[in-house]
């Protein structure tokens, strides 16, 4: 039976909250962090430093950073007027930032995920902000990823190596994760997901991490592999887990709502050598144990739109679903 050992991931320049969404083959983690003074921007968090990365045209002083391939190429959204969102792709090398707005989108990009083929994708929203579609950037085209099932919306927001996508879909029935792999849409629904199922990273051995909402509204983050689904909770949640990203070493991040705000946190699986051998199981617990790493966050305040999932917590509505419950108030 693994242990499930949990980082917690503060921002030392937070003051509402951080945000963990994305981690590479390197360990380095991207996600974003709300200071009262300087409003909402991302970070890239490597060999312990944190470093702050804010889109130069996000004149709106909000930008989010989502995905980091091994490279260390890092996409993310920035906003230069109000509810106008444009995704960017940061170069590392040169410390340049390049705007992606899909020509389909009357109503805002944001890039999501990247490989390390440089493939990026994410969602761009047209219908005065009522119709979310993903999309694949490959080779400088745009190509529009919409589930054929997903009759409200579909939001692209991982993909691998292999080119395999994974996000989620909203129909009559709820909110569903996929993967799209070989031109096929596989639905991906945690049993235990209720009231809902969003897949938001996949590595490449196909593992996939994601977040389900049960039975009684509460969320929980979730590992798929093998065709098995196992429940992620950081034990220091007493609101929430959210499952945002895996790398290839198996280690997850996401973020966690507890008594004092909102916390970013690194997982890492290590053998239990000392205990007895289990047969694997669709749900089985898993001892944890928290390492802390400290730093200063208060109550952090989720910028929503419409939340056709309903499985954050905080006011108002969710536009962009669990993946993107990351979005913070703007100011």
């Amino acid at each position: 039976m693994p242990i499930y050992t949990f980082t917690t991931l503060n921002a030392p320049f937070a003051t509402d909250g951080t945000l963990a969404h994305g981690i590479n083959g390197s360990g380095q983690v991207v996600g974003q962090y709300s200071n009262n003074d300087t409003g909402i921007n991302g970070f890239l968090y490597s060999g312990g430093t944190y470093t702050t990365i804010a889109d130069p045209l996000a004149t709106q002083h909000f930008t989010e950073s989502f995905g980091i391939n091994d490279a260390g190429q890092i996409v993310g959204l920035y906003v230069a007027s109000p509810n106008a969102d444009h995704g960017f792709l940061y170069n590392p090398t040169n410390g340049t930032y390049t705007t992606l707005d899909d020509p389909l989108a009357t109503d805002g990009t944001d890039a999501v995920g990247i490989n390390d083929r440089g493939q990026i994708v994410g969602i761009y929203i047209t219908g005065a902000g009522t119709k979310v579609h993903g999309f694949l950037l490959s080779g400088g085209t745009y190509t529009t990823i919409d589930d054929p099932l997903g009759t409200t919306d579909t939001q692209a927001s991982g993909i691998n190596n292999a080119g395999q996508i994974v996000g989620q879909y909203q129909n009559a029935s709820g909110l569903h994760g996929f993967l799209f792999s070989g031109g096929t849409y596989t639905t991906l629904d945690d049993p235990l997901g209720t009231n809902g199922t969003i897949a938001t990273g996949i590595n490449n051995t196909g593992q996939i991490v994601g977040t389900y909402l049960d039975s009684a509204n509460h969320q929980h983050g979730f590992l798929y592999r093998g065709g098995f689904y196992t429940t992620i909770d950081n034990p220091l949640a007493t609101t929430g887990t959210i499952a945002q990203g895996i790398n290839d070493a198996g280690q997850i991040v996401g973020y966690y709502i507890d008594a004092s705000g909102t916390h970013g946190f690194l997982e890492t699986t290590l053998p239990n050598l000392g205990g007895p051998s289990r047969h694997q199981r669709r749900h089985g617990p898993a001892r944890c144990e928290h390492v802390p790493h400290r730093g200063p966050v208060r109550n952090l305040r989720h910028r929503q739109q419409f939340d056709p999932r309903r499985l954050l917590a905080g006011p108002g509505r969710n536009r962009l679903g669990l993946r993107h419950a990351r979005r913070l108030q703007r100011r």
